[in-house]
């Protein structure tokens, strides 16, 4: 049976509308699974949106409309995102749906049996934007010190998670499997938050009614968090399918920013032992998107909307920029004479061009009819070490460095029509083996870039002749030199990526 490999973003906050950030964590995750299902593992992808909670009722009364509505037009915002980044997500969840609450109900009320929740009082200070309570040290000048807002001081009795009694499970769990958090320095971000002490955290609130409602006390609703975070559980059954969940849990490997770091590090995996179940296998987290230094917020009025990028650069162009040129991990630094840059350098000048030229010489030199591949062509070993350097870097999910192996080959492949010249040569075997080789670097090219640039890979897939598409092959099978069975007619077809033109 394939290996079950299950993949998640966070699920985005519904009072605002999609942004690049919320874009470069989906197009990573997109990829990553377009990557494991060539591989054959069996790939569950989720997404979705997060709906409770004091930000999306302030977000409702500003724009005039519930917050239902307000849930389900910015909803459907983020579907017409991916729709137009091509993201190929299996589930979308949403936290307002029935088997949502039915989830939250089930595991939280698992955590009340297992006496983890007990009723108390609580007065802190609470930034509304993050929908979390923050200690007097924490802030920054006396601001929150994610959105640099005012706080506001909040008393009301609650429920409590009684986290202080996790330290020790979550350390020995973090020891036992240490690349459970990604990468190091996150891990060590993460056990200094558990050593330095854990307080017991609020997870209910009678102040708002827009919420999942607790089972066993209906005047309070869950805070948002404790109810967001479950999301991951109730898409694969939790409550409701004992052997579906089984099948999946713990084999997920969460993909999340740097600032909900304490709540899927510490919170999540704490309310699962609590709960009597594994943590996640693997919690990888990136950086911030940065726009000219500043991480993107609505406040700092620097979103940028997706759509806007997918109508200069295409889908693939797009995405092309998020995997190759931001490591994931670290903070990333966005600017659109960097995407112009990459796209000409990477797609237009090194692969477009590639394409553009075998096509013709072909045309030219055997009729449109590609040859077979040389089986002692100097490419096969340079196939071969990519595709071994490209697999590695997939497997830790390090997407720049995967295409940065993919690219090697692109330039060999120029390399190689440069010094044998097939273009000068009479029309012969000798001129064969260069273009027919050539074919088949274009041949594992499209496969393997398939996850980062999947329209242009199955256009590429259709100009070589081959049936089927770039996507349905198999890997490591489909990197292996000789797929290439020449005699196929090979279509020129317009320029792949046309150069851009800077701003």
């Amino acid at each position: 049976m394939a290996r079950p490999f299950y993949l998640t973003t966070p699920i985005y906050y519904v009072n605002d509308v999609p942004h690049i950030g919320h874009a470069y964590t989906t197009i990573v995750v997109d990829a990553l699974s377009r990557w494991h299902r060539l591989l054959g593992d069996d790939v569950f992808f989720l997404t979705g949106t997060d709906e409770h909670g004091l930000k999306i009722v302030r977000a409702a009364e500003a724009n005039g409309v519930s917050p239902l509505e307000q849930a389900d037009r910015t909803s459907e915002r983020f579907k017409q995102a991916w729709r137009q980044l091509d993201i190929r997500y299996d589930d979308f969840i949403r936290t307002t749906e029935p088997r949502h609450a039915a989830a939250v109900g089930a595991l939280l009320q698992a955590i009340y049996d297992n006496g983890h929740i007990e009723l108390d009082s609580y007065e802190g200070l609470y930034c509304v934007a993050c929908e979390a309570y923050y200690l007097e040290s924490d802030l920054v000048d006396g601001l929150c010190p994610v959105h640099r807002r005012p706080v506001e001081v909040f008393k009301e009795e609650n429920y409590f998670f009684r986290l202080s009694r996790f330290q020790r499970p979550l350390l020995e769990w973090l020891d036992a499997h240490p690349e459970a958090i990604r990468p190091e320095a996150k891990r060590n971000e993460a056990l200094g938050l558990i050593r330095g002490g854990l307080s017991d955290i609020s997870i209910s609130r009678t102040s708002i009614s827009w919420g999942v409602p607790v089972p066993w006390d209906e005047g309070h609703v869950f805070y948002v968090w404790y109810d967001a975070l479950v999301n991951y559980a109730t898409a694969i059954g939790y409550g409701d399918d004992p052997e579906r969940f089984e099948r999946w849990w713990p084999a997920v490997h969460h993909v999340i920013g740097k600032d909900i770091l304490r709540f899927h590090c510490v919170y999540w995996p704490a309310m699962l032992l609590a709960a009597g179940l594994a943590p996640p296998f693997r919690i990888q987290v990136h950086g911030y998107l940065l726009v000219s230094g500043e991480k993107m917020s609505k406040t700092a009025f620097n979103h940028i909307a997706p759509a806007d990028l997918v109508a200069d650069f295409g889908v693939d162009g797009t995405r092309y920029h998020f995997l190759r040129d931001i490591p994931l991990g670290a903070d990333g630094d966005f600017s659109y004479e960097g995407m112009v840059a990459r796209f000409n350098a990477d797609l237009a000048n090194n692969l477009g061009n590639l394409v553009s030229r075998v096509a013709t010489v072909v045309g030219k030199k055997c009729g449109g009819t590609g040859p077979a591949p040389a089986s002692d062509s100097p490419l096969a070993a340079v196939a071969a070490d990519a595709y071994r350097d490209a697999a590695d870097a997939w497997e830790r999910m390090a997407t720049h460095e995967a295409l940065d192996a993919t690219w090697r080959l692109v330039r060999e492949a120029n390399a190689h029509l440069e010094a044998n010249e097939p273009w000068k040569a009479e029309p012969g075997p000798a001129v064969d083996a260069v273009l027919g080789s050539t074919l088949e670097v274009l041949r594992i090219i499209a496969v393997m870039a398939s996850p980062a640039i999947p329209v242009a890979c199955a256009e590429l897939w259709r100009r070589l002749g081959l049936d089927g598409r770039p996507d349905e092959q198999r890997l490591p099978e489909a990197a292996r030199w000789g797929g290439y069975p020449g005699g196929l007619p090979v279509d020129k077809g317009p320029p792949l990526f046309p150069r851009l033109q800077p701003a």
